[in-house]
């Protein structure tokens, strides 16, 4: 694409937004009195007039000037009444699929909490249904007034060699799409291992999108801040939402990184990056023009429940950053990131007008919200409605497991010397955390089988190839859930293949047989009943109905959750990391466990002799 997606470029329209501006030509749209939150020079600026015509702002009328001139008889005024005016709001980094509706859908949920645009990167999708789902996805957006600016997925699947996917990417892929007008950059890099290894496959992606003179948005989860950081960002990634402490912050702005503070459904992080740039130990001089807001991960409760960018907005002021800074954060410097300020995120002259209404700059609270200077959403409401998108039906039908499932299939064979017990490998999982601790802990053994131990919170997890009917599948362990029953889930990134952890087999089988017959989805199961179905049949990631609808059976699945006993906020999005290998510091895929620190498989049982094991070729 030449630019961003707005109602027409300026080299389209700029004859009349001068002549707007100057009254010989009545403007489209005016609004009066508006407090205008100027993000370009960090003011508030009362009793502001916008023109609008085009799509695009022709005229700011600061006081004491005015937009008078710009009225014509079919002119719409709109009074905003002192009410705050502020860009709308841009997400830097997110995967659509993670509301587990299509993109049509998830617009009509967010546009009403001021989100105008967003950049996503549907790698869900991709390691499902490849690139020919992703056109699905980006056709889907061409039905709602938001901004849907595409990145393509760098790592499918995610660490090559580690997991088994529905499709792959390489660079002759990357360059192909680099030609759709929907495209606007490269999709989070996290093979960061093949890239510090300058790897020809994920460099010839990076390449690509260089040539095409885009931005490659990054994934840098180690903490480590020095060469390898370095040689990171001299590949050509130039954006981070991975980082785990203020420490990874200041380093990376320092290397002239865009640091994406992330604040999702599950991956809480901000409370503990925000004190980089507004603790009590932060430099206030510190230039935060380089600090972007996004949510990554937002499920479908959250959004319906409490909001989108609007409700980070609320949280980054309550932990002390500026109000106006934190909307520079979601708007200016979100555009920058990817070289679209000269459309985006911000309220000028011949920029997209994409404008919210704010009660205060608090609570962030969203009155109206306009695209390209029409009015799309207000008190709450979205005033379009598309149609369900017609997914076709390979992307519907996509559980192809190559082998019967029984209780018989959990069962974990010990080794034939074992005595009561066992010394296992397991997954630490927290809430609010994408990291996994390994752990070393004792599993009991009966009949010659390693059981579950649920008293210490001790669970099975497996995980089943569910794309090309393989048969392939591996087991470990996982600490932190503390339920009874077993939960299954095909939202397991990033291949996406069907994941069941539960403490008995019996409960197990149910919850993987069930996702099997409906496609997909989240599932929980305790003593032979299904408590808890969330189906999911596009790609096993998204529902055909209403985010609405699917909110309210995320929440009863998480109230399920809490009765199974897991106190975890956001457990779905918790263990749907169980299996993503490009993440410290075990992961568990269909291939087996991986040390996710050195990057080799690790055999189940710990043995002490056996302290290196083989890499993979």
């Amino acid at each position: 694409m030449l630019t961003a997606p707005c109602k027409a470029q300026l080299w389209e329209c700029n004859k009349t937004l001068i002549d707007v501006a100057q009254g010989r030509t009545p403007a489209d749209v005016v609004i009066r009195h508006a407090t205008l939150v100027n993000v370009c020079t960090h003011e508030v600026l009362p009793q502001t007039d916008i023109a609008i015509a085009e799509g695009r702002v022709a005229y700011l009328g600061l006081a004491p000037h005015t937009a008078e001139h710009c009225i014509g008889p079919d002119t719409q005024v709109i009074d905003a009444a002192g009410a705050y005016v502020a860009p709308g709001f841009l997400d830097g980094h997110m995967h659509v699929e993670s509301s587990m509706v299509g993109v049509a859908e998830f617009a009509r949920a967010v546009v009403p909490h001021g989100t105008v645009g967003v950049f996503y990167d549907p790698h869900e999708c991709a390691n499902v249904c490849g690139l020919d789902g992703v056109r699905q996805m980006a056709l889907d957006a061409t039905r709602v007034p938001l901004k849907a600016m595409l990145t393509t997925p760098s790592c499918v699947p995610a660490v090559p060699g580690f997991e088994d996917t529905g499709s792959a990417i390489g660079p002759d892929d990357a360059a192909k799409t680099m030609r759709w007008d929907s495209v606007v950059g490269l999709g989070e890099m996290m093979n960061y291992p093949g890239v510090l290894a300058a790897d020809d496959h994920p460099l010839g992606e990076i390449d690509e999108t260089l040539r095409r003179g885009y931005r490659v948005t990054g994934h840098y989860s180690v903490p480590e801040v020095d060469q390898g950081l370095n040689a990171y960002i001299d590949s050509g990634v130039s954006c981070c939402h991975e980082s785990a402490r203020p420490e990874d912050v200041i380093a990376k702005l320092r290397l002239g990184m865009y640091v994406q503070l992330r604040e999702g459904s599950a991956w809480n992080n901000l409370a503990t990056l925000a004190p980089a740039i507004s603790g009590p130990d932060a430099d206030p001089t510190l230039d935060t023009r380089h600090c972007c807001l996004v949510t990554d991960d937002d499920h479908p409760a959250t959004i319906v429940h409490h909001g989108h960018l609007d409700q980070v907005l609320a949280l980054a002021v309550s932990l002390g950053i500026d109000a106006v800074t934190a909307i520079q954060m979601v708007t200016i410097n979100t555009a920058s990131c990817f070289d679209l300020e000269a459309d985006l995120g911000s309220i000028a002259p011949g920029k997209c007008a994409d404008l919210v209404f704010l009660d205060d700059l608090t609570s962030f609270h969203v009155s109206l919200t306009m695209v390209d200077g029409d009015v799309v959403a207000k008190d709450g409401a979205a005033l379009f409605s598309p149609e369900p998108f017609a997914y076709p039906a390979w992307m519907t039908h996509t559980m192809h497991l190559g082998e019967r499932i029984s209780a018989a299939t959990f069962a974990i064979p010990a080794p034939e010397e074992a005595g009561a017990s066992v010394r296992v490998r397991a997954m630490g999982m927290s809430a609010g955390s994408t990291l996994t601790r390994e752990l070393h802990l004792d599993a009991p053994v009966r009949d010659g089988h390693i059981e579950a131990d649920p008293t210490n919170d001790l669970l099975k997890v497996l995980v089943f190839e569910r794309h090309h009917a393989t048969g392939t599948h591996a087991a470990g362990f996982v600490h932190g859930f503390g339920i009874h029953g077993a939960l299954a889930q095909t939202v397991a990134h990033d291949a996406h293949n069907l994941l069941v952890m539960g403490d008995n087999d019996a409960d197990m089988a149910l919850a993987a047989t069930t996702l099997e017959n409906c496609g997909g989805g989240e599932v929980a199961v305790a003593d032979g009943h299904v408590l808890g179905l969330v189906e999911l049949p596009v790609c096993g990631l998204m529902s055909q109905g209403s985010a609405a609808e699917v909110a309210d059976q995320v929440s009863h699945m998480e109230q399920v959750w809490r009765d199974m006993g897991c106190t975890m906020n956001s457990p779905f999005m918790t263990l749907g990391l169980a299996s993503l290998a490009c993440i410290p510091e075990l992961r568990l895929t269909d291939r087996g466990y991986v040390d996710c620190t050195t990057y080799r498989f690790v055999p189940l049982l710990v043995d002490e002799k056996d302290t290196a094991p083989d890499t993979i070729a």
